[in-house]
Protein backbone atom coordinates (compact mmCIF):
# COMPACT_ATOMS: atom_id res chain seq x y z
CA UNK A 1 0.00 0.00 0.00
CA UNK A 2 3.08 2.23 0.07
CA UNK A 3 2.19 3.90 -3.26
CA UNK A 4 -0.72 5.60 -4.99
CA UNK A 5 -2.21 2.37 -6.37
CA UNK A 6 -1.97 0.76 -2.95
CA UNK A 7 -4.32 3.42 -1.56
CA UNK A 8 -6.56 3.58 -4.62
CA UNK A 9 -7.34 -0.16 -4.39
CA UNK A 10 -8.85 -0.17 -0.86
CA UNK A 11 -10.39 3.23 -1.59
CA UNK A 12 -12.21 1.75 -4.59
CA UNK A 13 -13.25 -1.25 -2.45
CA UNK A 14 -14.91 0.97 0.17
CA UNK A 15 -16.41 3.37 -2.37
CA UNK A 16 -17.96 0.47 -4.28
CA UNK A 17 -19.69 -0.92 -1.21
CA UNK A 18 -20.60 2.53 0.13
CA UNK A 19 -22.26 3.58 -3.13
CA UNK A 20 -24.04 0.22 -3.40
CA UNK A 21 -25.34 0.46 0.18
CA UNK A 22 -26.52 4.04 -0.49
CA UNK A 23 -28.95 2.52 -3.00
CA UNK A 24 -29.64 -0.83 -1.32
CA UNK A 25 -30.74 0.37 2.11
CA UNK A 26 -33.10 3.13 0.93
CA UNK A 27 -34.58 0.58 -1.48
CA UNK A 28 -34.95 -1.95 1.33
CA UNK A 29 -36.59 0.65 3.57
CA UNK A 30 -39.02 1.74 0.83
CA UNK A 31 -39.85 -1.85 -0.13
CA UNK A 32 -40.78 -2.73 3.44
CA UNK A 33 -43.60 -0.20 3.19
CA UNK A 34 -44.72 -1.44 -0.24
CA UNK A 35 -44.08 -5.18 -0.30
CA UNK A 36 -46.83 -5.85 -2.84
CA UNK A 37 -45.06 -3.95 -5.64
CA UNK A 38 -41.42 -4.71 -4.80
CA UNK A 39 -40.02 -8.21 -5.21
CA UNK A 40 -36.82 -7.29 -3.41
CA UNK A 41 -38.92 -6.33 -0.42
CA UNK A 42 -39.27 -10.00 0.40
CA UNK A 43 -36.86 -11.54 2.88
CA UNK A 44 -35.68 -14.04 0.25
CA UNK A 45 -34.90 -11.25 -2.22
CA UNK A 46 -32.62 -9.36 0.12
CA UNK A 47 -31.08 -12.59 1.38
CA UNK A 48 -29.94 -13.31 -2.18
CA UNK A 49 -28.43 -9.83 -2.35
CA UNK A 50 -26.55 -10.42 0.92
CA UNK A 51 -25.26 -13.73 -0.46
CA UNK A 52 -23.97 -12.10 -3.67
CA UNK A 53 -22.50 -9.26 -1.62
CA UNK A 54 -20.53 -11.79 0.42
CA UNK A 55 -19.08 -13.34 -2.74
CA UNK A 56 -18.00 -9.94 -4.07
CA UNK A 57 -16.48 -9.01 -0.70
CA UNK A 58 -14.49 -12.27 -0.56
CA UNK A 59 -13.25 -11.81 -4.15
CA UNK A 60 -12.17 -8.21 -3.49
CA UNK A 61 -10.34 -9.30 -0.34
CA UNK A 62 -8.54 -12.06 -2.23
CA UNK A 63 -7.46 -9.59 -4.91
CA UNK A 64 -6.13 -7.27 -2.18
CA UNK A 65 -4.15 -10.04 -0.46
CA UNK A 66 -2.62 -11.25 -3.71
CA UNK A 67 -1.73 -7.69 -4.75
CA UNK A 68 -0.02 -6.97 -1.40
CA UNK A 69 2.00 -10.20 -1.53
CA UNK A 70 3.00 -10.41 -5.18
CA UNK A 71 3.66 -6.85 -6.33
CA UNK A 72 7.24 -6.55 -7.66
CA UNK A 73 8.55 -5.16 -4.35
CA UNK A 74 6.27 -7.33 -2.18
CA UNK A 75 7.22 -10.08 0.28
CA UNK A 76 6.02 -12.99 -1.93
CA UNK A 77 4.81 -14.89 1.18
CA UNK A 78 8.18 -14.37 2.88
CA UNK A 79 7.69 -13.09 6.45
CA UNK A 80 11.26 -13.16 7.78
CA UNK A 81 14.54 -12.44 6.00
CA UNK A 82 17.03 -14.89 7.49
CA UNK A 83 19.95 -13.41 5.54
CA UNK A 84 19.48 -9.88 6.92
CA UNK A 85 17.86 -11.15 10.13
CA UNK A 86 14.81 -8.91 10.22
CA UNK A 87 11.11 -9.02 9.37
CA UNK A 88 10.35 -8.71 5.67
CA UNK A 89 7.85 -6.13 4.29
CA UNK A 90 5.73 -5.98 7.44
CA UNK A 91 3.66 -3.14 5.99
CA UNK A 92 2.48 -5.39 3.17
CA UNK A 93 1.76 -8.16 5.66
CA UNK A 94 -0.36 -5.78 7.75
CA UNK A 95 -2.36 -4.75 4.70
CA UNK A 96 -2.82 -8.38 3.69
CA UNK A 97 -4.05 -9.14 7.22
CA UNK A 98 -6.63 -6.38 6.87
CA UNK A 99 -7.87 -7.90 3.61
CA UNK A 100 -7.88 -11.35 5.24
CA UNK A 101 -10.48 -10.32 7.81
CA UNK A 102 -12.67 -8.73 5.15
CA UNK A 103 -12.40 -12.00 3.24
CA UNK A 104 -13.52 -13.92 6.34
CA UNK A 105 -16.44 -11.48 6.63
CA UNK A 106 -17.40 -12.28 3.05
CA UNK A 107 -17.28 -16.02 3.73
CA UNK A 108 -19.47 -15.58 6.83
CA UNK A 109 -21.98 -13.66 4.65
CA UNK A 110 -22.05 -16.55 2.18
CA UNK A 111 -22.61 -19.18 4.88
CA UNK A 112 -25.10 -17.12 6.93
CA UNK A 113 -27.28 -16.21 3.94
CA UNK A 114 -26.73 -19.29 1.79
CA UNK A 115 -27.39 -21.88 4.50
CA UNK A 116 -28.96 -22.13 7.95
CA UNK A 117 -25.65 -23.03 9.60
CA UNK A 118 -25.12 -19.58 11.17
CA UNK A 119 -27.44 -17.00 12.71
CA UNK A 120 -28.05 -14.02 10.42
CA UNK A 121 -26.55 -11.60 12.97
CA UNK A 122 -23.11 -13.21 12.49
CA UNK A 123 -22.64 -11.28 9.24
CA UNK A 124 -22.77 -7.94 11.09
CA UNK A 125 -20.63 -9.24 13.96
CA UNK A 126 -17.88 -10.42 11.61
CA UNK A 127 -17.99 -7.23 9.53
CA UNK A 128 -17.69 -5.18 12.74
CA UNK A 129 -14.64 -7.23 13.77
CA UNK A 130 -13.07 -6.84 10.31
CA UNK A 131 -13.44 -3.06 10.43
CA UNK A 132 -12.09 -2.98 14.02
CA UNK A 133 -9.06 -5.07 12.99
CA UNK A 134 -8.39 -2.61 10.17
CA UNK A 135 -8.32 0.28 12.67
CA UNK A 136 -6.30 -1.74 15.19
CA UNK A 137 -3.63 -2.42 12.57
CA UNK A 138 -3.51 1.23 11.49
CA UNK A 139 -2.97 2.34 15.10
CA UNK A 140 0.43 0.58 15.07
CA UNK A 141 1.18 1.40 11.44
CA UNK A 142 2.46 4.97 11.75
CA UNK A 143 5.56 4.86 13.97
CA UNK A 144 8.43 6.99 12.71
CA UNK A 145 6.54 8.48 9.76
CA UNK A 146 6.30 12.13 8.73
CA UNK A 147 3.87 14.44 10.54
CA UNK A 148 1.44 14.86 7.63
CA UNK A 149 1.53 11.13 6.88
CA UNK A 150 0.56 10.35 10.49
CA UNK A 151 -2.17 13.00 10.50
CA UNK A 152 -4.03 11.83 7.38
CA UNK A 153 -4.01 8.25 8.67
CA UNK A 154 -5.21 9.34 12.11
CA UNK A 155 -8.15 11.10 10.46
CA UNK A 156 -8.95 7.82 8.73
CA UNK A 157 -9.20 6.11 12.13
CA UNK A 158 -12.26 8.20 13.05
CA UNK A 159 -14.17 6.75 10.10
CA UNK A 160 -12.90 3.22 10.77
CA UNK A 161 -13.72 3.00 14.48
CA UNK A 162 -16.98 4.90 13.96
CA UNK A 163 -18.03 2.33 11.36
CA UNK A 164 -16.97 -0.57 13.60
CA UNK A 165 -19.13 0.74 16.47
CA UNK A 166 -22.06 1.39 14.15
CA UNK A 167 -21.95 -2.11 12.65
CA UNK A 168 -21.68 -3.65 16.12
CA UNK A 169 -24.92 -1.87 17.10
CA UNK A 170 -26.55 -3.38 14.01
CA UNK A 171 -26.05 -6.82 15.57
CA UNK A 172 -28.70 -5.85 18.13
CA UNK A 173 -30.74 -3.36 16.08
CA UNK A 174 -30.77 -5.11 12.71
CA UNK A 175 -32.72 -3.33 10.01
CA UNK A 176 -32.38 0.14 11.56
CA UNK A 177 -32.29 2.51 8.59
CA UNK A 178 -30.50 5.14 10.71
CA UNK A 179 -27.59 2.81 11.58
CA UNK A 180 -27.44 1.45 8.02
CA UNK A 181 -27.22 4.93 6.52
CA UNK A 182 -24.64 6.03 9.12
CA UNK A 183 -22.51 2.99 8.30
CA UNK A 184 -22.87 3.77 4.59
CA UNK A 185 -21.75 7.37 5.05
CA UNK A 186 -18.65 6.27 6.99
CA UNK A 187 -17.82 3.68 4.33
CA UNK A 188 -18.00 6.30 1.57
CA UNK A 189 -15.88 8.64 3.71
CA UNK A 190 -13.28 5.94 4.23
CA UNK A 191 -13.14 5.14 0.52
CA UNK A 192 -12.80 8.75 -0.64
CA UNK A 193 -10.22 9.48 2.08
CA UNK A 194 -8.05 6.56 0.98
CA UNK A 195 -7.94 8.19 -2.45
CA UNK A 196 -7.12 11.55 -0.84
CA UNK A 197 -4.25 9.97 1.10
CA UNK A 198 -2.90 8.56 -2.16
CA UNK A 199 -2.95 12.01 -3.80
CA UNK A 200 -1.31 13.64 -0.75
CA UNK A 201 1.47 11.14 -0.05
CA UNK A 202 2.09 9.76 -3.55
CA UNK A 203 1.03 12.43 -6.09
CA UNK A 204 0.56 10.82 -9.52
CA UNK A 205 1.70 12.19 -12.89
CA UNK A 206 4.54 14.30 -11.52
CA UNK A 207 2.33 16.49 -9.32
CA UNK A 208 4.39 18.47 -6.76
CA UNK A 209 4.68 16.70 -3.39
CA UNK A 210 3.02 18.09 -0.27
CA UNK A 211 5.21 19.58 2.46
CA UNK A 212 5.11 16.90 5.16
CA UNK A 213 6.03 19.28 7.99
CA UNK A 214 3.81 22.28 7.17
CA UNK A 215 1.14 22.74 9.87
CA UNK A 216 -1.14 24.64 7.48
CA UNK A 217 -1.33 21.51 5.33
CA UNK A 218 -2.61 19.63 8.38
CA UNK A 219 -5.22 22.34 8.99
CA UNK A 220 -6.37 22.23 5.38
CA UNK A 221 -6.58 18.43 5.27
CA UNK A 222 -8.59 18.37 8.51
CA UNK A 223 -11.07 20.74 6.88
CA UNK A 224 -10.92 18.70 3.66
CA UNK A 225 -11.82 15.58 5.67
CA UNK A 226 -15.02 17.32 6.79
CA UNK A 227 -15.77 18.21 3.16
CA UNK A 228 -15.38 14.55 2.23
CA UNK A 229 -17.96 13.63 4.86
CA UNK A 230 -20.33 16.35 3.63
CA UNK A 231 -19.96 14.91 0.12
CA UNK A 232 -20.78 11.45 1.48
CA UNK A 233 -24.01 12.82 2.99
CA UNK A 234 -24.82 14.51 -0.31
CA UNK A 235 -24.52 11.17 -2.11
CA UNK A 236 -26.80 9.55 0.49
CA UNK A 237 -29.39 12.32 0.13
CA UNK A 238 -29.42 12.14 -3.67
CA UNK A 239 -29.66 8.35 -3.83
CA UNK A 240 -32.29 8.20 -1.06
CA UNK A 241 -34.39 10.77 -2.91
CA UNK A 242 -34.10 8.99 -6.27
CA UNK A 243 -34.92 5.56 -4.82
CA UNK A 244 -37.88 6.89 -2.82
CA UNK A 245 -39.23 8.71 -5.88
CA UNK A 246 -38.86 5.59 -8.05
CA UNK A 247 -40.71 3.38 -5.55
CA UNK A 248 -43.49 5.95 -5.08
CA UNK A 249 -43.90 6.21 -8.85
CA UNK A 250 -44.23 2.45 -9.09
CA UNK A 251 -46.83 2.50 -6.29
CA UNK A 252 -48.91 5.11 -8.14
CA UNK A 253 -48.73 3.09 -11.37
CA UNK A 254 -49.87 -0.07 -9.60
CA UNK A 255 -52.86 1.56 -7.89
CA UNK A 256 -54.97 2.07 -11.10
CA UNK A 257 -54.27 -1.53 -12.09
CA UNK A 258 -55.44 -2.74 -8.67
CA UNK A 259 -58.58 -0.60 -8.90
CA UNK A 260 -59.28 -1.98 -12.38
CA UNK A 261 -58.93 -5.55 -11.15
CA UNK A 262 -61.21 -4.77 -8.19
CA UNK A 263 -63.91 -3.31 -10.43
CA UNK A 264 -63.69 -6.28 -12.79
CA UNK A 265 -64.15 -8.72 -9.91
CA UNK A 266 -67.14 -6.70 -8.64
CA UNK A 267 -68.81 -6.78 -12.07
CA UNK A 268 -68.23 -10.52 -12.31
CA UNK A 269 -69.81 -10.96 -8.88
CA UNK A 270 -72.88 -8.87 -9.89
CA UNK A 271 -73.28 -10.88 -13.11
CA UNK A 272 -73.23 -14.11 -11.14
CA UNK A 273 -75.95 -12.76 -8.82
CA UNK A 274 -78.18 -11.74 -11.78
CA UNK A 275 -77.87 -15.19 -13.31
Amino acid sequence: MGNFKGHALPGSFFLFFGLWWSVKYPLKHACRKNKNICYLGSRAGFQRLEFVEGIIKAVFALIGMVAEQFVPDGPHLKLYNYEKKHWDHLMNWQHATMYLFYGISGLVDIVAHGTNALPAAMDRMMLSLAVFIEGFLFCYHLHGRAMLDVHVHQLLLFAIFGAAACIFLEVFFRGSIVLEMLRTSLCILQGSWFWQIGFVLYPPNGTPEWNQTDHTNMMFLTMCYCWHYAFAFLILAVNYTIVSWAVRSKVKQSQPMEMGLLKTSERDHESEEEI
